[in-house]
């Protein structure tokens, strides 16, 4: 639950930075250009809110005053016009629902305000040059994408870089069948390809291998080339168990968990897995592999007494104490745990560290945020396969990729990725986006032509609609996978 509470305010924290943010964008170049903003809220509010500057606490206590703009037309009560101060303003506030936030700008077709039924006002949205609602419109992705390169910079100039290079990874890498058809072999150092050479092991590394007709490796101390005569699939790679190629760590235990499963037949740190139900592994890779193979088993028994044989374990060990191999019988955890903490790919490998003086860390940031973005948009490709759709994931999804114990490197690292994305998704040319209002501005800038407001309202609620289903497909995903379906 603790574990579950942490995931959940980085989450939020996140989340609420980037949606205020965004927003935030919208508003400056809206009120720029003189555009009325009539709300700013951070998450929705149908029905009720949770503060609003409507408030007359909210107003006494920060000494607020609305807006005076004398655009307002009366009668008084002989019937004569004149006119009158209209007291309008910006309402900000916090709604309850936690599912991102608007700016309500006036004049303009959107989820907040489809009925355009007055005359058009000169503060109204509406009634501004085509470059300026142009601005307006990309202000939030801008505002994102340049908030995620700030982000990217600052983490560098703080902590720095800290990776260990393919190249020093001196016992080499364990490959899946699929790689070992391809010509690779256990123990294979991967140094590039004949497009890219490799520094640190990450989802680059795939991607590189994906586009590759030849991978250059080192094999038992010579270096030689593996060549690749078929195209690879990044989801493939990364989803299948084993996944095609992971570093080797030995299979050295680190701790030994009190009362566990471990503990009670006698493994202390330093100890080495040497098999498991007479399977041998030489690694982490292919203990866990193991493991996941009896998770299979188990999942498709019905009754505890099955469930129950199956937990049963043998596992040989060397000690490390006394250099003896010793094989005994364990009964796992119901997760199948054997209760030990894994030795660490650093505890082998020589580590790189990159230190980075301020001026210096803007150029590296934006180097780096620019490769996630290529990244990013190179994947959305696989998002139109199925096994792309089964990997869609929603909240849940997302909010697992922050760490179980809060570190504000991995936070910040997380908070700059989750700003690309809602940049880059935000400037799709979908209706209901902000790329839907930019293709529509920008249709309407070369041929002259302005989309009725019809037809900008039902542009509107198809937009609407695919979000909803988009939203619907990728959180059901995020429940099959918990529920064991996925």
């Amino acid at each position: 639950m603790e574990v579950f509470l942490i995931r959940l305010l980085q989450f939020i924290l996140s989340i609420s930075l980037l949606v205020l943010l965004h927003e935030a964008g919208h508003f400056f170049f809206a009120r720029l250009f003189k555009v009325r903003v009539s709300r700013f809220y951070l998450f929705f509010n149908p029905k009720f809110h949770i503060v609003s500057t409507y408030d007359k606490w909210v107003r006494r206590l920060f000494h607020m005053k609305p807006e005076v703009v004398p655009e307002k037309t009366v009668k008084d009560k002989e019937g004569n016009e004149r006119k009158a101060k209209e007291y309008v303003g910006t309402e900000y506030g916090i709604g309850w629902l936690p599912l991102g936030g608007y700016c309500a700008i006036d004049g303009m077709v959107d989820e907040t305000n489809q009925h355009l039924d007055d005359d058009p006002k000169p503060w109204e949205f509406r009634t501004k040059p085509a470059w300026q609602r142009l601005l307006i419109m990309i202000g939030g992705v801008l505002v994102n994408f340049l908030l995620a390169l700030f982000i990217y910079s600052m983490v560098l100039y703080h902590w720095g870089d800290s990776y260990i290079q393919t190249r020093d990874m001196t016992m080499g890498m364990k490959f899946n069948e699929e790689a070992k058809a391809l010509g690779f072999k256990d123990g294979d150092i991967l140094l590039g390809t004949d497009k890219k050479t490799f520094t640190k092991f990450d989802v680059d590394l795939y991607r590189s291998l994906t586009d590759a007709t030849r991978v250059d490796i080192i094999r038992d101390g010579k270096q030689m080339s593996v060549p690749i005569r078929e195209e690879l699939n990044l989801l493939n790679m990364i989803k299948t168990q084993p996944t095609f190629v992971a570093p080797l760590v030995p299979a050295d235990i680190d701790s030994v968990m009190p009362g566990s499963p471990a503990a009670s037949i006698g493994l202390q740190k330093g100890d080495k897995i040497l098999a498991v139900n007479g399977k041998s592994v030489d690694s982490w890779n292919e203990f866990t592999y193991e493991i996941g193979r009896l998770n299979d088993v188990l999942s498709a028994k019905k009754s505890s007494a099955d469930s129950m044989a199956l937990r049963q374990a043998t596992v040989a060990v060397l000690h490390k104490a006394t250099g003896i191999t010793d094989t005994a019988k364990v009964t796992l955890t119901p997760e199948l745990k054997l209760g030990v903490g894994q030795s660490s790919i650093y505890d082998y490998y020589k580590e790189t560290h990159l230190e980075y003086g301020f001026f210096e860390s803007f150029p590296a940031g934006i180097k780096y945020g620019v490769g996630v973005l290529r990244g990013y948009v190179d994947d959305m490709k696989y998002v139109f396969t199925a096994d792309g759709a089964k990997s869609l994931g929603g909240f849940g999804a997302i909010g697992s990729l922050f760490p179980a114990e809060w570190d504000w490197m991995m936070f910040w690292r997380m908070t700059a990725f989750l700003s690309i994305i809602l940049a880059f998704m935000n400037i799709l040319p979908i209706p209901a986006l902000d790329g839907g209002h930019v293709l529509f501005l920008l249709w309407e800038m070369i041929t002259g032509h302005k989309p009725s407001d019809k037809f900008m309202v039902w542009a509107e609620y198809i937009g609407i609609g695919l979000l909803l289903l988009l939203m619907v497909v990728a959180n059901l995903n995020d429940i099959l996978r918990w529920i064991g379906v996925m």
